[in-house]
């Protein structure tokens, strides 16, 4: 089985993370120019269970033994299976909420208030759960990737008010809420997966009924998609923005857009299982802190491709730059907690 052991590297491989967690929702994006949100979640999904039991076979396995994927999945507790499959249930309801936000609002609004609440939420309760890691220099380096927070949220602001569309501007106040609700509910997926996974697995026996980040993130994708029949149902018969949309549509798509939604799951799940097979080197709070850097990968995808903030005035352009400077400024701080 794989393990990252060495600090620097499980500091790279976080910035892996970062950067899938901050562009699977491009996959979204590309795919919602024909292809409903809600559909495309499916495959999204599908993505997420197809590559789990790919790496567990794969990465899960080599060596063998008892840390192999499918034995560990054997000796580990039953009892304790809940903790990661209960996290994929957290998880869904929070992805769909915030998927849902970037149908209404674009990643640029979606992303950095969502996964930006996640990230200070997630990362406190990370810290709770193994204590690794400067607790001043995590502190100060989330209260300043706050600040950056508020100025994009500034920055659509001024937007708004320099279009003076008030439509627009209800649209993009439904996308904040949205953002707001799946921030809050995201914070807590990775503490409950990190309850269960061994985090000093590399060089000693497995803990009884523990689980290596392999088993536990299979769990968690099954927990996924038990949910997605139906928090995903419900979004179907009750959509945030458009008509209803029945499950038979899903047949209608092309390969092409079925393949783009289950390559979003992949980069998602890609970026995941990286940050659990880190935390036991970095630390559960910095590995999950600096995945959630993804809100300022997605605003810059937003920003500069998707142009969601054309025709907006210099004020948010100025706000957007501070919201850079500080959001590298506060992950920088979090790399330092760790050493």
């Amino acid at each position: 089985m794989y393990y990252c052991s060495n600090y620097t590297l499980a500091v790279a491989l976080c910035v892996v993370t970062m950067f899938c967690w901050g562009s699977w929702g491009n996959t979204q994006k590309l795919a919602g120019k024909t292809w409903r949100f809600e559909l495309f979640y499916w495959d999204y999904v599908l993505g997420l269970v197809l590559f789990s039991i790919l790496a567990g076979l794969t990465l899960g396995s080599c060596g063998g033994g008892e840390w192999s994927f499918v034995e560990n999945l054997k000796s580990s507790s039953i009892s304790r299976w809940m903790w990661p499959f209960v996290g994929g249930i957290v998880f869904n309801a929070s992805n769909i909420l915030l998927s849902a936000a970037i149908a209404v609002a674009g990643m640029s609004v979606a992303f950095p208030v969502g996964v930006g609440l996640a990230l200070v939420g997630g990362t406190v309760a990370n810290w709770f759960v193994d204590g690794k890691g400067n607790p001043y220099l995590i502190w100060t380096g989330l209260a300043v990737i706050v600040v950056s927070i508020i100025c994009n949220a500034l920055a659509f602001k001024a937007k708004q008010n320099a279009a003076g569309d008030a439509s627009d501007a209800s649209t993009v106040k439904k996308g904040l809420l949205l953002a707001v609700c799946a921030g809050l509910l995201m914070s807590w997926f990775s503490p409950l997966v990190n309850r269960v996974v061994d985090m000093g697995f590399a060089n000693a026996a497995p803990e009884a009924g523990k689980m290596t980040p392999y088993t536990a993130f299979f769990l968690f994708t099954l927990g996924v998609l038990a949910s997605n029949f139906v928090f995903n149902t419900i979004m179907m018969k009750k959509p945030v923005s458009g008509e209803p949309v029945k499950g038979s549509d899903w047949f209608k798509g092309s390969i092409f857009v079925h393949l783009v939604g289950i390559l979003g799951g992949c980069i998602w799940a890609t970026g995941t299982l990286l940050s659990f097979v880190t935390a036991g080197t970095a630390g559960a709070a910095i590995a999950y802190a600096l995945g959630q850097g993804a809100t300022l990968v997605s605003a810059l995808w937003g920003i500069l491709v998707w142009r969601e903030f054309k025709g907006a005035p210099k004020k948010s352009a100025a706000l957007n730059f501070a919201m850079v400077v500080l959001f590298v400024v506060g992950l920088a701080l979090l790399v330092l907690a760790g050493n």
